[in-house]
């Protein structure tokens, strides 16, 4: 049996989907709330209910299961997020409850640029999660990625929204040279697959990305030209940027972008560029050739 946190998130939906497929006993960790989760419908799934802060309704939750794909986290919640309880404290209680059962292995998604003296809240959340499963006792394979994209992302979908919200200018962080390496999502579904056969990534970090590092400036010129709209793109610092989010979050809860998206815009993002061919014998897709889901469907029958 294998558990998912975060399992009704963009990453979580296509891990459980490709989990269920291969014939993988799969429950997913939702924590008790009033509002319908985002639930992978159509799949034969257990379901255990519990905050992942509980440790006796984490330690339910793990009966019977030997592996965990860990993939909670706070941060597409913008000011409304805690990273402190969803990913540092949580991963802590999972760590302590997989200690007294019978998890034979766990698989934690990170970020590229995971420090605990990170200056960024995410990166520094990142890293002491990392550093409670690594000092668990319990194997371990973390994964460190940046930006995934794919249908019903959270990259490429909230850019859209970003950029049609705004009338005629598009405010840009920076000059737009930080180098971000999306990630398609198959491509990384593929590598959990694998990780999970190959006794080699026991213990082991990888960090990886896709095909080409691109700066943001040209990640945004690239999806304008494929939704078909323009924008006047102008430079903006990013200490300015923080604060027009954090003000218009709070008047907008559904804002696209959180907060924590500039932090990841504060400087390169990426990984060797053949991570992926070299620890995987994968060959990751282009960016600009798997952007065809943004087209509306209207758009693709005329």
């Amino acid at each position: 049996m294998i558990l998912v946190t975060g399992g009704t998130g963009f990453i979580g939906r296509n891990l459980i989907k490709s989990l269920v497929e291969s014939g993988k006993r799969v429950r997913i960790l939702l924590k008790p709330s009033i509002e319908s989760p985002n639930f992978p419908k159509g799949l034969p799934v257990e379901v255990a209910v519990s905050s992942l802060t509980d440790l006796r309704g984490v330690r339910a939750a793990l009966k019977d299961v030997n592996q965990v794909f860990h993939l909670a986290g706070a941060e597409r919640k913008g000011s409304r997020g805690n990273l402190n309880v969803v990913d540092v404290e949580s991963t802590s209680t999972l760590m302590r409850a997989a200690q007294d059962t019978k998890i034979e292995r766990i698989y934690y998604l990170s970020h590229h640029g995971a420090a605990r003296a990170s200056a960024y809240p995410v990166l520094k959340a990142k890293a002491i999660a990392e550093n409670w499963i690594i000092n668990s006792g319990i194997a371990y394979t973390i994964i460190r990625t940046g930006s995934v994209f794919g249908p019903g992302d959270q990259f490429t979908i909230p850019l859209i929204k970003l950029i049609k919200l705004s009338p005629l200018i598009f405010l840009m962080p920076g000059k737009g040279h930080v180098l971000l390496q999306p990630l398609w999502i198959d491509d990384l579904i593929n590598i959990l697959s694998l990780v999970m056969e190959d006794p080699k990534a026991i213990n082991r970090i990888y960090s990886i990305g896709g095909m080409e590092a691109l700066p943001y400036k040209e990640i945004v010129r690239l999806v304008m030209n494929k939704i078909g709209t323009k924008r006047i793109i102008i430079p903006v610092s990013a200490a300015y940027l923080r604060y027009l989010t954090l003000w218009v979050d709070q008047i907008i809860p559904s804002f696209p972008i959180s907060i924590f998206w500039l932090d990841h815009l504060a400087e390169d993002r990426t990984a060797n560029l053949d991570s992926l061919p070299r620890e995987f014998g994968i060959m990751p897709a282009r960016f600009h050739q798997h952007l065809d889901y943004l087209i509306p469907e209207k758009s693709k029958r005329k």
